[in-house]
């Protein structure tokens, strides 16, 4: 089994910057895609960001320009970093990672943007 936990989440100031990590660990044997996903209330979850092992990422158009993805395949985190944030930007963040034997999922961190 493989556990992911996130961390970062918090309150921020609209405009301000966070940064949130997932750190994956366990069972694992190579994750392949990893992301960042997020849940309103009353929304669906949706895709935020997601980045191949290669490198390669794809952005939500809502966040393009203002968030970047990365990771650090020795360490088995993703990254999340979260500039010029929007109050419509809050919502649970949840991180996400494939690998050949199954999807996985943190438990979510909470970010809320309000002044």
């Amino acid at each position: 089994q493989v556990q992911l936990v996130e961390s970062g989440g918090g309150l921020v100031q609209p405009g301000g910057s966070l940064r949130l990590s997932c750190a994956a660990s366990g069972n694992i044997f190579i994750l392949n895609n990893m992301g960042w996903y997020r849940q309103a209330p009353g929304k669906q979850r949706e895709l935020v960001a997601v980045i191949s092992r290669g490198g390669v990422s794809r952005y939500d158009d809502s966040v393009k320009g203002r968030f970047t993805i990365s990771r650090e395949n020795a360490k088995n985190t993703v990254y999340l970093q979260m500039n010029s944030v929007k109050p419509e930007d809050t919502a649970v963040y949840y991180c996400n990672a494939q690998e050949f034997k199954g999807d996985y999922w943190g438990q979510g961190t909470q970010v809320t943007v309000s002044s």
